[in-house]
């Protein structure tokens, strides 16, 4: 998507180590399988690399083509989280010890997802002063207010819902939910919650929807597909993101948000940056059934305090979170970027405009 607004705002967009076809690019003729090979990217003469994962192969790579074509190194870091994906904690690590100086000296900015990306980039050695803060994008076009989902009458939902969309497993806090629905509208029949996911985590938590008596309220779908988001969004009352660590990075959040459905998530960095509590929904402490209660039975008791919500959530995807304002900033720190390369190459001043090259 950003490659999208890129080449739309007339920059010319190469993607080098992804799938073909991956990455939107330019018309423009290259040299045949330069969208595969790292070896063929100095034919493109791109005037700034965009590499992703501060530490990882790719970065390495950028940092030594940058330097080759005297170019500009804009990082992305994602960001992991402190429990689970060992293998890339691993690979961040050995990335560190082998190239992690080599990189930082060649880097002109950095752009973080997300707080947790920005704390990992800080203990990695990046400076403040490379580091900038620019959230996930969101299509504002595919998610917004007012569609409808098959999904519902397919599977018989009624009344207002709880969606929780997302992987079933430990760390994810699906059991804190289940036990405070059940102590609140989980004893009516004017709502439901509907569960969206699949994991190792879904028998337990099938057996405890059994044993607290809410089995006919709880809906079991599989995880949807992206282009069926938007409808089971809107269909939906609230979405729940009741994670108890960050191993959950909030995407879903963002897409919520543009759908005008308030969203009710724990009270942790990464997730708390995408909305503000009691203007676009309520944050929550993770892991703790009482407060989850207290907000389930909140909202239920509040259509009006719903209806702000869900006003402010479409407001704030529009003017923070659409893919044309996060352009925007990314080409402002490109920019931002291209002058700190300038100054740390003691070179002449390249000043600024569109028609750039890029190579992601």
């Amino acid at each position: 998507m950003l490659a999208r607004e890129l080449l739309g705002r007339g920059h010319t967009v190469r993607g080098f180590g992804a799938p073909p076809g991956l990455v939107p690019r330019s018309g423009e003729d290259s040299p045949p399988g330069a969208e595969h090979a790292w070896t063929k990217l100095e034919a493109f003469q791109p005037e700034i690399l965009i590499a992703y994962d501060a530490l990882s192969p790719a970065a390495v790579r950028g940092a030594r083509m940058a330097r080759r074509l005297d170019a500009t190194l804009l990082l992305v870091e994602v960001g992991l989280p402190e429990v689970g994906r060992w293998l890339a904690r691993w690979r961040s690590r050995v990335g560190e010890m082998l190239w992690g100086r080599y990189v930082r000296k060649t880097a002109d900015a950095l752009v973080a997802l997300d707080p947790v990306a920005r704390e990992q980039a800080r203990r990695e050695g990046f400076s403040d002063g490379l580091v900038r803060l620019v959230p996930h994008g969101v299509d504002v076009v595919q998610f917004r207010p007012g569609l409808l989902s098959p999904l519902v009458g397919q599977h018989r939902i009624r009344g207002r819902i709880l969606l929780y969309v997302g992987r079933l497993s430990a760390g994810r806090g699906v059991d804190v939910l289940v036990k405070a629905f059940a102590r609140t509208v989980g004893q009516r029949n004017d709502w439901s919650l509907v569960i969206a996911g699949d994991g190792p985590t879904q028998p337990s938590l099938r057996a405890m929807v059994e044993r607290l008596g809410v089995a006919a309220r709880v809906h079991w779908l599989s995880r949807p597909r992206v282009e069926e988001l938007p409808g089971l969004m809107g269909a939906s009352t609230m979405l729940v993101v009741p994670a108890r660590d960050d191993v959950v990075m909030g995407r879903q959040i963002g897409r919520a948000l543009a759908c005008g459905l308030p969203v009710f998530a724990s009270s942790l960095p990464r997730l708390g940056e995408l909305f503000e509590h009691e203007e676009q929904g309520l944050l929550v402490e993770p892991g703790s059934v009482e407060g989850w209660t207290e907000a389930i039975r909140r909202a239920a008791g509040s259509p009006s305090a719903r209806g702000r919500w869900s006003r402010n959530a479409r407001r704030l995807a529009e003017e923070r979170l659409g893919w044309p304002v996060i352009t925007s900033r990314f080409e402002k720190i490109l920019l931002e970027a291209r002058e700190h390369a300038a100054l740390r190459r003691n070179t002449a001043h390249m000043g600024g405009g569109t028609g750039r090259r890029y190579g992601a």
